[in-house]
């Protein structure tokens, strides 16, 4: 089990990572950031990424799936962007949000990795 800076610490220790965040998505605030840099304005990705996940979920419910999204990845030229909502009944509303550097970053180690965070994650 872990809390919010230990899990924004691990997040940071993945291969590539540039910066990270949990996000609430009802509010789209960064509840935490580590990382990040006048290119990557943590702030800014949150609330921009707040907007997909409310996308991608009325979406599914339009289509009515009955499914739970585990991650969204954006592939960018020079990076990778993952977005992963919380699974716990006690964090739903939250995600994870990691970027990366595509040049350094193994994309399926790092999905593995956000997803243990995520099993551990206490808020």
């Amino acid at each position: 089990m872990s809390d919010m800076d230990t899990a924004l610490k691990e997040m940071m220790a993945v291969d590539g990572a540039l910066g990270a965040a949990i996000v609430d998505y009802e509010s789209g605030m960064a509840l935490g950031t580590a990382g990040g840099s006048k290119a990557l304005d943590l702030e800014i990705a949150a609330a921009g990424n707040t907007e997909i996940v409310r996308a991608k979920q009325r979406t599914l419910a339009q289509l009515g799936l009955q499914q739970d999204i585990e991650d969204i990845l954006i592939s960018l030229s020079g990076q990778y962007h993952i977005i992963r909502p919380l699974s716990s009944r006690q964090s739903h509303g939250l995600f994870l949000y990691l970027a990366l550097d595509r040049n350094r970053a193994n994309l399926a180690l790092a999905r593995h990795r956000l997803k243990n965070i995520d099993d551990q994650l206490q808020i």
